[in-house]
């Protein structure tokens, strides 16, 4: 049976000017409106004046409360054929109210990285010890998948961890990457060139730990090096939610210039001759990368920064994990345009092969209507089992603080 109305339920309202988990979610949104679904977006969060602006492209927008009832009021309301849950903890708190009130619709998860992974590699930073994926946002990470009918992935490389580490079965999890416009020569023509450029930039959403973690290794390990050795260079940083602690790190005599949010991302990037991102730990994909790819801005990152990324293409610049060599990488592709150019070609290819958005929306339509949803749930019964007993007791907390809500 064709699906036609879909709810998704967000942590916050979208903002693609932020983040790339932003860009994400608008990027999914188009793909169903483009597909004839009725979309509907759902959040218990307020607005910012970031917040994109949804029903310019025909959502509707609901708010929602947090533990209420209400909720199963709205869900009987709306009844939607298929239920999007944008990050697990979505899953968690409102899945057990989706599984009561509209039991046939599809139930979908954007996990837009796995958290799980990004915290235990930061926690291994942190602390120096091998990196451990078995600890309790895993358990909880993973019995939200187990909950879900289909659970969307945006790298390669958590495809494998969730198969190999974790066992799952492979018809649960669904690759699906950034969706992207093909690059054409009209778009290629409208590059800056080499000379017209200068300076590095780095851009992220300072409330990303990762982020904020890069910055401080450009600032304190990177930068210091790197203008002793290109002394007219300079460093643009900007991004969404820069704090006082970011802001202060500004200093025009080292050259490093942050600026605060940028108006457009694209824009800022496509200025600079090279992104530079030290990136420590992370995972999922960094949107940072396809936007300098999209305006032919070559990029030096390490391993993490690119994983998943590039398949078995070349880098669109310099993969490098040690902190010298990154450096002297940095410099030579700044200074050699040969170099440079080709680095350019390799983004083009990593987008078009990678990322163009027509090789993937068709397999996923055909994927979500042709599911016999049913016989699907039958042979996940470990999410069955799951579904059974987390939503009883998450079922009764919520209850509890329903009614304790009400009393006060």
């Amino acid at each position: 049976m064709s699906k036609n109305r879909i709810l998704i339920i967000g942590p916050v309202w979208p903002e693609p000017t932020s983040s790339a988990a932003g860009t994400r979610m608008i990027q999914l949104i188009n793909f169903f409106i483009s597909e004839g679904y009725e979309v509907l977006f759902a959040s218990a969060a307020a607005k910012s004046d970031f917040s994109f602006e949804l029903t310019g492209l025909g959502v509707k927008e609901y708010e929602i409360k947090l533990n209420d009832n209400s909720f199963n009021l709205f869900l009987n309301e709306v009844n939607p054929d298929i239920v999007l849950f944008d990050r697990f903890m979505m899953e968690e708190q409102y899945g057990w109210r989706v599984q009561q009130e509209c039991p046939d619709a599809l139930r979908l998860l954007d996990t837009v990285d796995l958290h799980c992974l990004r915290l235990a590699r930061q926690q291994s930073i942190k602390t120096g010890h091998p990196i451990d994926l078995f600890t309790d946002t895993a358990k909880r990470e993973i019995a939200s998948i187990l909950r879900c009918d289909i659970s969307l992935l945006i790298s390669e490389v958590e495809m494998n961890i969730l198969q190999e580490q974790f066992h799952l079965d492979p018809s649960l999890i669904y690759y699906l990457p950034f969706l992207e416009e093909e690059l054409t020569d009209k778009d290629i023509q409208k590059w800056k060139t080499f000379e017209e450029r200068e300076g590095f930039v780095f851009i992220g959403n300072y409330l990303h730990e990762p982020n904020w973690n890069t910055l401080q290794i450009l600032k304190t390990k990177i930068w210091p090096v790197l203008r002793k050795k290109i002394p007219t260079a300079k460093i643009n940083i900007y991004g969404a939610y820069s704090s006082q602690k970011v802001m202060q790190l500004h200093n025009e005599k080292e050259k490093f210039y942050v600026h605060g949010r940028a108006d457009s991302a694209l824009e800022v990037i496509a200025n600079n001759r090279i992104l530079l991102a030290p990136i420590q730990f992370g995972a999922g994909m960094k949107g940072k990368f396809i936007d300098a790819m999209i305006v032919g801005t070559p990029s030096v990152t390490t391993s993490i920064g690119a994983e998943a990324m590039k398949g078995e293409l070349d880098w669109n610049g310099i993969i490098e994990d040690d902190a010298e060599l990154f450096i002297d990488q940095a410099v030579r592709l700044y200074q050699d345009k040969t170099l440079w150019l080709a680095a350019q070609k390799n983004g083009v290819r990593i987008i078009n092969e990678r990322y163009g958005k027509i090789q993937f929306t068709k397999a996923l339509i055909t994927t979500i209507s042709t599911l016999n949803l049913s016989a699907h749930r039958q042979h996940n019964f470990f999410g069955q089992i799951l579904m059974h007993h987390t939503t009883n007791s998450t079922k009764y907390m919520s209850l509890w603080i329903a009614e304790k809500n009400a009393k006060n």
